[in-house]
């Protein structure tokens, strides 16, 4: 399933819909934000910078879409609690939830495994794996109420094949995949919910500026490129499509 070349998303793709996005204000959630809100779903902006997260609702007020919602939280700090708080706020505002994508990622540096620290694996854990499981838990019923729920989560090239120096974030990214396959299996008997995992591949981003800094921006993917693969594994489109690894690009 790589690139979905010949897919087209009707432009009401998601009306209706509410999507939830985390790290949606910068990078590939930012672009995702914009592109859900413009296929007709009101989405929910997760991320750790107001500033950022009120200039991607500026943007999406400016294209005349759904108005979106804001919602800070420092996953780094976050505990069982507030992810139910999350959920519970989705409920009583919005009334339902169709949708996660699973986009926030922490990448403390490269190194050998013998230079990092306890502390540095349980952010980078904490964010790029435990954050996505506590917050499927939380908004559960809300997804199990939906009549077609999709969960899309964010995993790395590096997490899939798994390399020197990447550390911590590698073997988080790995955890996504299992556990995406695991959860795919569980929800085998209720077809209204699915979850699958993308790899966005070398993609212009704040973490490829972070690891590859000396990289030209301008040649390279840029996040609007990848969103024919974040549409459809949204939307109704891939309904019975669960448990998947699916990259945007060709070869991993």
């Amino acid at each position: 399933m790589n690139k979905l070349e010949n897919y087209s998303a009707p432009k009401d793709l998601l009306k209706d819909r509410v999507v939830l996005i985390t790290g949606a204000g910068q990078g590939l959630g930012r672009a995702a934000a914009l592109t859900y809100a413009n296929y007709g779903a009101t989405v929910i902006l997760h991320g750790r910078k107001v500033k950022k997260l009120e200039s991607v609702y500026d943007e999406i007020e400016t294209i005349g879409k759904a108005q979106a919602l804001i919602y800070p939280l420092d996953l780094e700090q976050a505990e069982e609690a507030d992810f139910a708080v999350i959920a519970q706020a989705i409920e009583q505002q919005l009334g339902r939830l169709d949708g996660i994508l699973h986009n926030a990622a922490f990448l403390h540096g490269l190194s050998p495994l013998e230079n990092q620290s306890v502390e540095q694996w349980r952010a980078m854990l904490q964010v790029n794996l435990i954050t996505p499981f506590a917050l499927t838990k939380a908004c559960l019923p809300l997804l199990k109420a939906s009549p077609d729920a999709s969960v899309v989560m964010t995993s790395s090239s590096h997490g899939h094949k798994p390399s020197a120096y990447w550390g911590g974030f590698t073997v988080a990214k790995a955890g996504v995949e299992a556990l995406v396959k695991v959860q795919a299996d569980e929800w085998e008997s209720m077809p209204n919910l699915r979850i699958n995992t993308i790899i966005p591949g070398i993609v212009n981003s704040p973490q490829r500026a972070k690891t590859h800094p000396g990289e030209i921006k301008q040649t390279m993917r840029q996040p609007e490129d990848l969103m024919t693969t974040y549409l459809y594994l949204m939307g109704p489109d891939s309904k019975g499509v669960s448990g998947q690894t699916v990259p945007c690009y060709t070869e991993y």
